[in-house]
């Protein structure tokens, strides 16, 4: 299999940045017609045409917009490892996604950990809702990602296990008798599959109170006391409180949180951090209780 040569990349993504053979060209050192034969090289080797005319301007086509993607990640992949290598210390950026139940409690002893064995990398810290951050993760826009869902297409490693209770605020009065009014979120949610099914299995009626596309808003909804929800233990404060088997609510599974990383990633500074994390955190893709 032929090897994509690095130096003639740089040339086509020098040719989109400066929007032009002949500035690219001043950027790379080069004359005009070295860049042109460098993009002629490059077609051959691919096999397909990377521009076409627009008028008096040429643009990528369809095989030159998927090149270039891969293009830009080669050639961060190559500069990220030259700087490391050459400076010793771990450099660039590491995006890491957490949802928001593990932005107090797990996301900042990986913050912590991270900062204080790679002090020169810059974290860009993303906090949303779980299944958007693994679909970003998937995508190659974030280079780990906190969650509670299972996804054996990726790498993991166990941060706990965590018990998922049913809160309610403190001034809610719970009536066994009436269906439970549910606040959950809108959209995918893990909490509110487990929250319906447990409820569904003890044959205990419920109904949609409230819901909202936050974890802000859900708590609001449960200060005000306006229903319960399924929710990971970590939520508990002195606004809420657990209703439990007294209750007559059903029991609910503990949920696994796990750092994932996308499966055989390459790039060494993700993959560096990701080993020294497993291996000072003492983490590993077996379960153990928190």
């Amino acid at each position: 299999m032929n090897t994509l040569d690095l130096d003639l990349l740089r040339a086509l993504a020098a040719i989109v940045a400066y929007d032009s053979f002949a500035a690219a060209a001043v950027h790379l050192g080069k004359t005009q017609s070295a860049v042109t034969q460098q993009m002629q090289r490059l077609e051959e080797q691919i096999g397909h045409p990377l521009f076409e005319k627009q008028g008096r301007n040429k643009r990528l086509t369809n095989h030159g917009q998927r090149l270039l993607t891969y293009a830009r990640h080669l050639l961060a992949i190559n500069d990220e490892a030259l700087r490391s290598l050459q400076q010793g210390q771990l450099e660039g950026v590491l995006r890491i996604g957490a949802p928001h139940d593990t932005a107090d409690t797990m996301l900042p002893p990986l913050l912590a950990e991270i900062a204080r064995n790679s002090p020169m990398l810059q974290l860009d810290i993303h906090v949303g809702r779980s299944p958007f951050l693994m679909e970003s993760l998937k995508r190659g826009e974030l280079d780990m990602v906190i969650s509670n869902r299972v996804d054996d297409a990726l790498e993991g490693v166990v941060l706990r296990a965590s018990p998922t209770v049913w809160l309610c605020g403190a001034s809610y009065v719970h009536d066994p008798s009436k269906p439970i009014p549910l606040i959950m979120a809108d959209g995918p949610s893990i909490f509110r599959r487990v929250g319906h099914e447990a409820l569904d299995a003890a044959g205990i009626a419920w109904t949609p109170r409230y819901a909202s596309t936050s974890l802000v808003g859900i708590r609001a909804a449960l200060r005000a006391g306006l229903g319960v929800t399924a929710r990971g233990v970590e939520q508990l404060d002195a606004g809420l409180r657990v209703l439990g088997t007294g209750d007559g609510m059903p029991s609910l599974p503990d949920l696994v949180y796990r750092l994932y990383v996308r499966s055989h990633v390459i790039n060494p500074v993700t993959r560096q951090v990701f080993e020294n994390l497993k291996n000072r955190m003492r983490l590993s893709d077996t379960e153990t209780r928190s």
